[in-house]
């Protein structure tokens, strides 16, 4: 089984229901409050161990309570998590997150420790990248953090796979050092300027990132699937229907269960199929890392 590195945040994640998001200067009545893990990094973490990959993860969390609760987490999934990093003088990740009735949310991050994430602390953790086959990463680390890993990774023969959120611009070296780029629909106009909101202009959007030298291009399109460009496979994976509660972790769940397939030898299509049935699920549970399934239950649901 290869080895799966995700570099990235780790936050703590309170939650509000509600059955519409406030407009502003209005206060509203919310419904159930909950706290849970989160931060995209150790969302994928989380997503690829438990999916079936052989996983550690890398970064930064704050000496103090949230941290060190997120660490346990981690722990307790079977994630190797040696390389993290501890900074005393910044508090952990924190995410304030609001869900409608629909199942939609809106997100606030306080990073943290997860904003010093530097250069300085991959160097130290170097024999990590040199060890493993799948580098993961996402953006609430510092861009120069993930341009320097990237730039390291790629050139150590390492399959370097982004999910490009937050949205951000990218440099066209980096693009050009990348395996894999997962961006979403926003993620993907912001990239390449161009409007995706069908399997068109999903298409014209994949072709200009790959023309920037990326391998493959998934681009997700939530309850439409996911649209693919790559040598071995072109076209959409259909998503599956249900009635979704949380769409809080579905992007990461989604990477998470694609990079672990992928670092098992599933062909492609394959792969994106079984993690789009694994985002499928997480989407009818609440929570961030809690809604995540297991290997077991999306290969029953899958077959």
């Amino acid at each position: 089984m290869n080895k799966i590195l995700v570099v990235g945040s780790s936050n703590t994640d309170m939650v509000i229901k509600t059955s519409k998001f406030p407009a502003p200067g209005e206060t509203i009545l919310g419904g159930d409050f909950f706290m849970n893990a989160g931060g995209k990094g150790a969302n994928q973490a989380v997503a690829a161990k438990r999916l079936g990959g052989n996983v550690s993860f890398l970064g930064k969390i704050g000496d103090d309570i949230f941290g060190k609760q997120a660490l346990q987490n981690l722990k307790d999934d079977g994630i190797d998590v040696e390389p993290v990093r501890i900074n005393k003088d910044k508090p952990s990740g924190i995410a304030l997150i609001t869900i409608d009735a629909k199942g939609e949310n809106s997100i606030v991050v306080a990073p943290g420790a997860n904003e010093t994430l530097l250069p300085e602390d991959i160097d130290e953790k170097i024999n990590e990248i040199e060890s493993s086959d799948f580098i993961l990463l996402q953006l609430e680390i510092p861009l120069s953090t993930v341009n320097y890993i990237t730039e390291i990774a790629s050139g150590k023969g390492k399959k370097v796979v982004l999910n490009p959120a937050p949205a951000d611009k990218l440099l066209d070296a980096l693009l050009a050092d990348l395996y894999m780029l997962i961006p979403n629909e926003t993620e993907a106009e912001l990239l390449t300027g161009i409007c995706v909101k069908d399997v068109k202009t999903a298409e014209q959007a994949a072709q200009y990132l790959k023309n920037k030298g990326v391998q493959i291009v998934i681009i997700t399109m939530g309850s439409k699937g996911a649209f693919v460009l790559s040598d071995e496979f072109k076209g959409m994976i259909e998503a599956l229907e249900v009635a979704a509660v949380d769409t809080t972790s579905a992007g990461d769940t989604f990477c998470g269960a694609l990079v672990a397939k992928l670092s098992n030898g599933t062909n492609l299509k394959q792969a994106i199929e079984f993690a789009t049935t694994a985002a499928a699920i997480c989407v009818t549970r609440m929570g961030a890392q809690m809604s995540i399934p297991h290997e077991k239950e999306v290969s029953e649901f899958f077959n």
